[in-house]
């Protein structure tokens, strides 16, 4: 079970990532152009976030079934000192977790501006922070 799902997380983060690079490229270009806020747009935005909740829901059942995750009973706090450990247990989740969120609040103020301009600007900066985030975990 945790390797298929393991393979399943490392497919969706690719998919994730490309997804998200066209809602940012989207949003770009959309803003310099000043182009309209059309449905197309908000179509792309919304698979944006469906991909990238999907993601945080694959990673946190990983995070949970992983042979990793019971070094918590074992040694508690102490996964901290150790330096894999602390990255696959607290800073891995800690950053995929605020990736999304970002890119919730994104999708959250886009939907507050009757700009399309502003849309396009709360679009590219969310969701490129949040792709930031989760192209660092890669790298």
């Amino acid at each position: 079970m945790y390797s298929l799902v393991k393979i399943v997380h490392l497919y969706w983060t690719f998919l994730t990532l490309i997804m998200i690079a066209l809602v940012v490229l989207n949003a770009i270009h959309g803003k310099v152009y000043g182009k309209i806020f059309r449905v197309n747009d908000l179509r792309i935005s919304l698979f944006g976030i469906i991909f990238s909740q999907i993601q945080l829901l694959i990673g946190l059942i990983l995070y949970f079934i992983s042979p990793r995750f019971d070094k918590w009973s074992s040694v508690g706090m102490g996964v901290i000192k150790n330096e894999e450990s602390r990255f696959y247990l607290v800073q891995y989740p800690i950053t995929n977790i605020l990736a999304i969120i970002l890119i919730t609040i994104g999708w959250s103020l886009h939907k507050r501006q009757s700009d399309s301009s502003k849309k396009f600007t709360r679009i590219a900066i969310f969701y490129g922070f949040g792709f930031v985030f989760l192209i660092r975990l890669i790298f």
